[in-house]
């Protein structure tokens, strides 16, 4: 038997620049970070920038064609699989940082041991002269839309397993454009926001819980229109299409995540105090 012949189900990836590669561009990208907040120069950041986007196109690039070339057995599927979990699994408990962050001081913002919450709150939450956003304007209408996309993307997974084309590829468009339009909408409410960033804790948390979800809607926007581009192309499959099933549990993972923004932050932190127009 020669010594390269396969006799598992197992695939044995080959040597790949992207590592080292994508490590290099992070490191770049981290140093022009460093140095465009310093007032230096953000063109070392966007040179990082790019190095990581162009590892992710490669790296990525180089997955879709072992699936086509018939590497990734069923046993690689499950091994996919539990990778993805375990990914979302860590994005959880990233956005339960957050929410952590905004409910410490939200349960505990007039704690007396802690005299350093009472002068960062006055006292009160939301703090005082704060204007929070009316959650039943812009919030409820970009609530709407990612439960719809929610049901698009489900439509098309569905006719994907039916074999139905058309409604993968409707189904998906759908999506990406509610996605693009959730993205707008935030945007809008953050131009009319009565409160900034910096120089109040309620700000922070707020724009750190509400602005990451906003990235994580921009990359599964991405996810979902690069599976577009592969169902044109043909390469997804009744049989095989794990990027676009993982692109839809991610898709419903961002959906959840902003219910839980929405009950907990609008909503219940917008109760009895003065909202913003």
């Amino acid at each position: 038997m020669a010594a390269h012949t396969k006799n598992h189900d197992y695939h044995l990836v080959p040597m790949s620049p992207w590592p080292f590669v994508g490590s290099v561009a992070a490191f770049v990208m981290a140093i022009g970070a460093i140095a465009w907040m310093q007032d230096w120069t953000p063109w070392v950041f966007f040179i990082g920038l790019a190095g990581v986007l162009y590892t992710m196109y490669a790296w990525w690039a180089d997955v879709v064609k072992e699936s086509q070339a018939g590497d990734h057995t069923p046993v690689v599927q499950i091994h996919h699989r539990y990778g993805m979990i375990l990914f979302i699994a860590s994005e959880v408990m990233f956005f339960v940082a957050w929410f952590w962050a905004y409910f410490d001081m939200f349960f505990r913002y007039d704690d007396v041991e802690q005299p350093g919450r009472v002068a960062a709150t006055g006292g009160v939450w939301p703090p005082a002269g704060i204007e929070v956003f009316d959650p039943f304007h812009l919030p409820l209408f970009n609530t709407i839309i990612l439960l719809t996309s929610g049901t698009t993307v489900t439509w098309a997974h569905h006719a994907l397993l039916e074999g139905d084309r058309k409604g993968l590829k409707w189904g998906l468009i759908l999506t990406v454009a509610l996605g693009v339009l959730f993205s707008i909408v935030q945007i809008i409410e953050y131009t009319h926001a009565g409160f900034s960033f910096s120089g109040n804790i309620y700000g922070a948390t707020f724009y750190m819980a509400t602005g990451f979800h906003g990235f994580h809607v921009f990359i599964g926007t991405i996810f979902l229109i690069v599976c577009l581009i592969r169902a044109q192309m043909g390469q997804l499959t009744q049989q095989k299409h794990l990027g676009f099933e993982f692109a839809a549990w991610y898709w419903h993972f961002v959906d959840v995540v902003w219910l839980f923004l929405f009950a907990s932050i609008y909503i219940w932190g917008a109760w009895g105090v003065p909202l913003s127009h």
